[in-house]
């Protein structure tokens, strides 16, 4: 017996406590419910490592576990690889790939160009994962853009699927689940209802994700539970004429067959990897950026509330930890200054300085103040390039108009 594992079993920490001394943890990705989730180095290798307080699970630890045999299980291209896992006195380290290449809709917004049948193969990666996990008899009941993740910045990276903290594994094929699940606005009704589920939720979030990736908007747009259970119980998918003039028939079939409000009537996952659309032959080569980015620019304030909630959800999980690992103190799980690092991201764009900004008598502002000027940049640089390109449209329409009326004069 080493040395640290003498010193752990002292203490008494379990014996897969020893495998933390192999990691070095770094900056926090992000954080939840019941914990955060954090990078790490193990020699050359990055990974996430999702730690869990105990004390936020008590009486649920199965959920944990469930999550952990789930993870092991899954060996598919488009999900995030399954590494490791440990344990403390107070915490659960469950270890994954390390996903470098950012958000699906933040990725798309770097693109020159992105085109229906762009759109029309990003969603056969996700539903080749979704069908994998079906298959399995599981449900990951939380699809949605924040949860798709390029392993790297290659542009020919791999998509994959992301946060199985509420997925489900199923006694069987039909089972039903009725805890309450997903996301606004991605859940289903069913969900929504309390009325039981099963695979098909999967898809209806499958429906919102491929039509807000094909207009910059989503299907549905209220605000409040109540308001979203009847939007998304009438059945009634609008396509704007504006948005969705150049694209296809196919792939407007495709979404109104996953929003069906009757999962019975849903598309399963293997139905839908049949469908025409995805074959990309059907998909115009309209470039969808345009409209695209101008919902992203918008949703930049939207991004800049969250940051504020991710902050105050890190002060609120704070802890540190003294746990004796080889000698010395070990890092935090959590930095103490995770907020202000949360807020220094929010305002990066608008600043070139580092560390928090400080008001005219010197003092650092507070994270609030950071943030609420962030969010007010934001918003005004989301303004100006709405102008910007509306000034650029008008323009362009234009010189097309004056180029048509020569044209003419010259026949004449």
């Amino acid at each position: 017996m080493s040395f640290s594992n003498m010193m752990n079993k002292l203490s008494g920490q379990p014996d897969s406590y020893d495998k933390k001394a192999q990691y070095r943890f770094g900056r926090t990705l992000g954080a939840g419910t019941y914990g955060i989730v954090r990078e790490a180095e193990c020699g050359a290798e990055r990974f996430a490592i999702k730690i869990i307080l105990k004390k936020n699970v008590k009486g649920n630890e199965r959920m944990v576990y469930d999550e952990m045999v789930l993870l092991q299980r899954m060996k598919h291209p488009n999900i995030v690889r399954f590494h490791d896992w440990f344990e403390s006195k107070d915490k659960y380290y469950i270890v994954t790939q390390l996903a470098t290449g950012g958000e699906l809709f933040d990725r798309i917004c770097e693109y020159g160009k992105f085109t229906e049948k762009d759109a029309s193969q990003t969603i056969k990666q996700v539903l080749e994962a979704v069908d994998y996990l079906h298959y399995n008899n599981v449900v990951h009941r939380d699809l949605k853009p924040e949860n798709l993740l390029y392993l790297t910045k290659d542009p020919q990276s791999s998509l994959v699927l992301a946060d199985f903290g509420i997925a489900k594994m199923l006694d069987s094929k039909d089972a039903m689940l009725n805890t309450m699940a997903g996301s606004f606005g991605y859940a289903a009704p069913e969900i929504m209802l309390k009325q039981g589920h099963g695979k098909p939720v999967d898809m209806w979030s499958l429906g919102v994700i491929t039509y807000t990736l094909l207009c910059g908007y989503s299907p549905f747009r209220s605000e409040n539970v109540a308001d979203l259970i009847e939007e998304c119980k009438s059945g009634r998918v609008v396509f704007h004429g504006r948005y969705w003039k150049d694209v296809s028939s196919d792939a407007k079939n495709f979404i109104v067959s996953l929003l069906q409000p009757d999962p019975s009537k849903r598309l399963s996952s293997e139905e839908a990897l049949q469908d025409v659309w995805l074959t990309g032959n059907t998909a115009s080569d309209f470039n969808l950026l345009p409209e695209f980015r101008a919902y992203m620019a918008k949703a930049r304030l939207k991004r800049g509330i969250n940051i504020i909630k991710l902050a105050n959800r890190i002060e609120a999980l704070k802890m540190q930890d003294p746990e004796d690992v080889d000698g010395t103190l070990s890092q935090p799980d959590i930095p103490a200054d995770s907020a202000e690092q949360a807020g220094q991201a929010l305002a990066k764009k608008g600043s070139m300085e580092s560390g928090l900004a400080t008001g005219p008598d010197g003092k650092k502002k507070s994270l609030t103040q950071l943030a609420k000027g962030a969010i007010f940049r934001e918003v005004v640089f989301a303004r100006v390039r709405e102008e910007k390109e509306k000034a650029a449209r008008e323009e362009a329409a234009r010189m097309a108009e004056e180029h048509a009326k020569t044209g003419a004069q010259v026949t004449k």
